[in-house]
C-alpha cells in the first residue's frame, strides 16, 4: 500500500484529522510496531514534503480526510516509503494515478525533454499539464530545479 495509508493510520485510529506529533510517533512505533521512533519521525518529514501533513508546532494536521482511507488489519508499510521521491517520481505517480500507462508516460516525457531541451522534471510537469492533470507544488519544485 501507500505512503498515504501509513500516514493516515494513526489519524484513522483516533478518528481525527489532527494529532500531537508524539501520539503519531507512538502509534507507528510502539502501538503498531511498523517503524522505530526515528523512522516514524522521518515519515513525518516525508509526508510533509509530499503535502500529506501540515506541521504546526507539535501538532500534525492531515491534509486529506482520514475517513477516505481504509487501513486493512494486515497492512504493514515497507520502509521504502521513508524515502523522499524526486519531483519526476511525484509527477509520474500523479499521471499514472489518472489512468495513463506508465511506460507510455515515461516515453512521452523523455521525448518532450529531448525535443525541448529541458530538464526531466520540467518535461514531466509539462506532460501532466497538457493532459489536464494538476501537479500543484511539483510545478514549483521543477522550476526551482531548472
Amino acid at each position: 500500500m501507500s505512503l498515504r495509508t501509513a500516514v493516515a493510520a494513526p489519524f484513522v485510529g483516533d478518528g481525527t484529522d489532527t494529532l500531537p506529533r508524539s501520539d503519531f510517533v507512538v502509534d507507528l512505533s510502539l502501538d503498531r510496531d511498523w517503524f522505530s521512533p526515528e523512522q516514524a519521525k522521518r515519515l513525518i518529514d516525508v509526508a510533509a514534503s509530499e503535502g500529506l501533513l501540515a506541521i504546526e508546532e507539535d501538532t500534525l494536521e492531515l491534509q486529506f480526510d482520514h475517513a477516505s482511507v481504509t487501513v486493512p488489519p494486515e497492512y504493514a508499510p515497507d520502509e521504502s516509503i521513508l524515502r523522499e521521491r524526486s519531483t519526476f517520481e511525484r509527477v509520474l505517480d500523479s499521471v499514472v494515478a489518472e489512468g495513463v500507462d506508465k511506460q507510455e508516460a515515461v516515453a512521452a516525457i523523455n521525448a518532450l525533454q529531448s525535443e525541448l531541451a529541458i530538464t526531466l522534471e520540467a518535461a514531466a510537469v509539462l506532460y501532466a499539464r497538457r493532459r489536464g492533470i494538476d501537479v500543484g507544488s511539483a510545478t514549483e519544485r521543477a522550476i526551482e530545479e531548472i
